[in-house]
């Protein structure tokens, strides 16, 4: 009996080892699947997490960008857009945790989202609450600089069967566009079906395609 709890005891040590090293493994691969600059999730994982979440009876895509962030880098340098990137992330994190939402940085100025919803009314509520917290000023080395963002947003109905999230993902971008250029916040579609040619996956003209150039931010 005492040679068996000789044994156990002599095992823990390595026992331990291993949970240890499993638990940095762990860490690793999260750490991989996040953004460093915003803790968000990278475009993969996001998308990995999106094409589940589609998967409940009524859902919506965004797809967000910042408005001045270019004037932002270009009077006040990259380091101040790095502030404006990471309060932006934080943002969106508190408001992911209110609506249940899953968040993650495409690249660059750009983010997306997908979340749940009960009605048309309920995904209004939640764009509006975006906007107002993407639209507070930011606090750059004591200047208060206000950035705010063009939402494009596909509501996908209980009705739309499998989803394609590339198809989604590329409607919800034309409708950012689309709200951009009119001025306005945000725009939602329940029309799944894209209206812009695309180029490798992305709407022609967007940053990226070939020949394309990016719209005015």
């Amino acid at each position: 009996m005492s040679e068996l709890l000789f044994a156990a005891a002599a095992g823990l040590p390595l026992l331990a080892g291993w949970s240890l090293h499993a638990l940095r493994l762990r860490r690793r691969v999260e750490a991989a699947r996040r953004d460093p600059l915003t803790g968000l999730l990278t475009r993969d994982a996001f998308e990995e997490r999106a094409r589940k979440h589609l998967s409940t009876p009524r859902s919506a895509v965004y797809l967000l960008d910042l408005n001045r962030f270019k004037e932002v880098n270009d009077d006040h340098g990259h380091a101040a857009g790095d502030v404006v990137i990471r309060a932006t992330g934080q943002r969106l994190a508190e408001w992911a945790c209110i609506n249940d939402a899953t968040v993650g940085r495409l690249g660059g100025d750009e983010f997306a989202a997908v979340a749940s919803h009960l009605s048309r009314a309920e995904l209004e509520w939640a764009l509006t609450e975006l906007t107002h917290a993407l639209t507070q000023p930011i606090d750059i080395g004591g200047l208060h600089v206000a950035v705010g963002a063009s939402i494009g947003a596909v509501d996908v109905g209980p009705r739309a069967g499998v989803v394609d999230l590339s198809q989604v993902m590329r409607r919800a971008d034309e409708q950012m566009y689309a709200a951009k250029r009119a001025g306005i916040p945000w725009q939602i579609t329940n029309d799944l079906t894209s209206q812009c040619a695309t180029v490798t996956g992305r709407r022609a003209g967007r940053l990226g395609s070939t020949g394309g150039t990016e719209a005015a931010a």
